[in-house]
């Protein structure tokens, strides 16, 4: 099953603008290695799952993951060949809204050629650019 809300204040949000860089989820904070996004976009549930299957099928038994993103906004659509007006349509899916410098996905007890591997496969997956990022040494 797709990831959605369990329950929102208002079932349908207005598309508004993605400005700005990612101030907050910018950095590896969980795992070892994460892939941060270089684009701004709507990143959607089915996206997002299929970029976790393809971890799971990668990363095998061993070594953790972390999904960074959720699926907080609802997009809607209106049927086709629909005339305008009568209100807005129902909702279609729902989306991540993702900032550049946004970490998406995070992996950890792997090494990196394996964390590289799980992050290009994951990139074929999603609407935006990437790159993988190193945790920082504190």
């Amino acid at each position: 099953m797709a990831l959605m809300p369990k329950r929102v204040k208002f079932r349908k949000t207005q598309r508004g603008r993605i400005r700005g860089e990612a101030n907050r989820g910018n950095r590896v904070a969980f795992g070892d290695f994460g892939l941060q996004a270089l684009e701004r976009g709507w990143v959607t549930a089915q996206q997002i799952e299929a970029a976790r299957v393809a971890c799971t099928r990668y990363l095998g038994p061993e070594g953790k993951y972390w999904i960074r993103i959720f699926p907080h906004k609802s997009v809607t659509k209106k049927p086709a060949e629909t005339r305008q007006g009568k209100g807005k349509g129902d909702v279609e899916f729902w989306a991540a809204v993702v900032r550049p410098g946004a970490v998406l996905f995070e992996v950890g007890g792997v090494p990196e050629p394996i964390a590289r591997g799980i992050f290009r496969r994951q990139a074929g997956k999603l609407p935006v650019r990437v790159r993988m990022i190193k945790r920082r040494a504190v």
